[in-house]
């Protein structure tokens, strides 16, 4: 069962806010090379949960996979907020909120899944402990 409810979040700087409708108590974390550096917890929600609520001339943005979708930063202190794209193994359109900007969220209290972006080895879904980044996954 999920507690889903509305919850703000910011950058750093505050130049960037946002409003999202989500379940603090659950994340999930990506061994991929970017979500690796960047260091983010995230959660999947749908457009009609997220609300920016800054001008999107206060956002930069970094894509590798433009079929796929779009990250967006803050353009002055460069922190991570949210990403959007189409995906349709995820159900089509969504954004991809960092629960580290979003006010009240503690990594510690939250239920973590975890994906193995570093090797394409989607299908196996997340587990519980985070995948290994070197060796060959194993599902």
């Amino acid at each position: 069962m999920t507690n889903t409810t509305k919850h703000h979040g910011s950058c750093l700087c505050g130049d960037v806010h946002f409003e999202v409708e989500l379940d603090l108590s659950q994340g999930s974390r990506c061994n991929c090379t970017l979500c690796t550096k960047l260091g983010a917890t995230g959660s999947l929600v749908k457009p009609a949960s997220f609300t920016l609520l800054s001008p999107e001339s206060t956002l930069a943005s970094f894509t590798r996979t433009p079929e796929i979708g779009r990250r967006f930063f803050c353009a002055r202190c460069h922190v991570y907020c949210f990403g959007k794209g189409h995906l349709e193994m995820l159900g089509g359109d969504f954004v991809s909120v960092n629960l580290n900007c979003v006010d009240g969220f503690d990594v510690a209290q939250a239920e973590l899944i975890h994906w193995d972006g570093r090797h394409d080895n989607w299908s196996a879904g997340p587990r519980p402990a985070p995948w290994p980044l070197a060796a060959a996954a194993q599902a």
